[in-house]
């Protein structure tokens, strides 16, 4: 179906357009023999970051009548939303659920062949899973459930400039020269790098049909968060001490980072709980099914 431009090339919608991944996708997907529309609840917000040829819709994914016209002709969407870090970050899993269900009906209706969703990694059969990690696996359930084939991709950390779990390590490690180091500082993870994360999203384009799908991305080692502070350190040329402590609660890491890091108390708390979780790649078909090799955490 063309675009509101009378366009005939296949349509891809991106949701997340403002945020970490969603904005250095853009760009990147301006360059495919395809027409890039962007939902935006602000689109003067969006527009001086896009191409004219993009177009910029009005919408909010937790308002279901504005996604029809969004979600019109679009073959492939993007749903690159995570309302963690928002305002009502104290029930992001409920906000987050809300959407989803949004977004998947919408999607069912308006005949989109394919989503493609950037979650969390994280073992489903953990009973500990943090609430972070489960509502991340919950919303990829959701948009599956709404029969339009999905392709979840779950990551670790994401390593790059502008990433929230990155900048807290990084501002950490930048400003305490002493860490006081719970537990959850030898916890095994699989980071894996931003430009990585692209290659695999704009890779899944082009992925030839055969229903919804979970992919699990890292990088090549495990390694601890307590490693990835000791790598960081040294790249940045510190010397950092860090001090195992017997315990140190989610809600008092959570007031720590807030004390040093720019993140908010619930957003670093969130994340924090998720820490306890290995976030490890246990299945490989990525490798098998992408040409993608992801680079190493140095």
């Amino acid at each position: 179906m063309p675009n509101a431009d009378g366009d005939d090339r296949p349509t891809i919608l991106l949701t997340g357009g403002t945020g970490y991944v969603g904005g250095r996708l853009i760009p990147l997907l301006e360059r495919r023999p395809s027409s890039l529309r962007c939902l935006a609840r602000d689109p003067e917000t969006l527009r001086p970051r896009v191409r004219p040829t993009t177009e910029v819709v009005p919408g909010d994914v937790l308002d279901r009548p504005s996604l029809g016209r969004a979600l019109q002709g679009v073959h492939t969407a993007y749903y690159l939303v995570h309302l963690m870090s928002g305002a009502g970050s104290k029930d992001f899993e409920r906000a987050d659920r809300q959407a989803a269900s949004n977004f998947a009906e919408a999607a069912s209706q308006s005949g989109v062949r394919r989503i493609v969703y950037l979650g969390g990694l994280g073992d489903d059969s953990d009973p500990d899973l943090s609430p972070h990690l489960h509502s991340r696996h919950e919303v990829g359930a959701i948009l599956r459930d709404s029969g339009v084939e999905t392709i979840e991709f779950r990551a670790a950390m994401v390593i790059g400039a502008g990433s929230l779990s990155f900048e807290l390590m990084r501002s950490l490690t930048d400003r305490l020269p002493v860490m006081l180091c719970p537990r959850w500082l030898t916890t095994p993870t699989q980071p894996i790098a931003v430009d990585d994360v692209l290659s695999y999203l704009l890779a899944a384009l082009d992925l030839p049909p055969g229903g919804s799908r979970i992919f699990e991305i890292g990088a090549p080692e495990v390694v601890s968060y307590g490693d990835l502070i000791r790598v960081y350190a040294r790249h940045r040329g510190l010397r950092r001490w860090l001090i195992s402590v017997p315990i140190l609660t989610p809600y008092l890491s959570g007031l720590w980072l807030a004390l040093v890091t720019p993140a908010s108390f619930e957003v670093g708390r969130h994340l924090i709980e998720g820490l306890k979780n290995p976030m490890v790649v246990r299945d490989r078909a990525a490798l098998d099914v992408f040409p993608i090799r992801p680079m190493g955490v140095e």
